[in-house]
């Protein structure tokens, strides 16, 4: 399957960079772009788009208002913020509007495409940078209580969702956690399922954050 892909940025040349750059991809084809947040949304209400790569700040409409408005859409594609900003109160706005990931632009366009298809195959996608201001800016005040916490919530976990727990937050993708632990990604998929279960998480990230306060990164 193809993945269709709509580019939202006010800058042409990086338009222009992207759509070369996903332009090698066999399994990816850019559909459309769009020059503000307002255009975004309206390419997405006419249908035909699976991912869209969105810009924070722009005219019109910026980015963060934008990913709210398509994801608040009958079944919206996914949206993986692409920006040079990575102050962190971008990060938890992108994150609280639903975005499926946040990379910076400087990312390798080779992760890019892997970003693309795995918020397709329903793993939110994070860099590594991003990850690690997110997670301390949470955890940065009170980190003692934090850790006593954390540490509670996790005695629930088996010895194998533990395991699974920290290659989550290490960043790895369920095919990752799938080879380095020796079963199948099915099974991945049912560990990560309960953890967010146990841990009363909704995403990766917060599965990150809990096992980095417990001290297992």
């Amino acid at each position: 399957m193809t993945v269709r892909v709509l580019l939202t940025d006010d800058d042409p040349l990086v338009r222009a960079g992207l759509a070369l750059m996903l332009g090698g991809s066999p399994d990816i084809a850019v559909v459309g772009e769009a020059t503000n947040g307002r255009e975004a949304v309206d390419r997405v209400r006419a249908g035909g788009i699976d991912v869209v790569l969105m810009d924070i700040r722009m005219p019109v409409m910026d980015g963060i208002a934008a990913t709210a408005a398509v994801l608040a859409l009958p079944e919206p594609p996914k949206v993986i913020v692409l920006t040079t900003f990575d102050a962190d109160e971008y990060v938890v706005r992108a994150l609280a509007a639903g975005a499926n990931g946040f990379l910076l632009k400087d990312t390798a366009p080779a992760d890019i495409v892997d970003a693309i298809s795995r918020v397709v195959a329903g793993e939110p996608m994070l860099s590594p940078a991003i990850t690690e201001q997110l997670i301390r800016q949470v955890t940065d005040a009170a980190p003692d209580a934090r850790a006593d916490i954390a540490q509670r919530r996790i005695a629930c976990l088996t010895d194998r969702e533990r395991e699974v727990a920290v290659a989550v937050g290490r960043g790895s993708s369920n095919a990752e956690i799938a080879a380095a632990l020796h079963m199948s990604i099915a099974t991945v998929k049912a560990h990560i399922s309960r953890i967010f279960t146990k841990l009363d998480a909704t995403n990766r990230v917060q599965v990150a954050i809990t096992m980095y306060e417990a001290e297992l990164l």
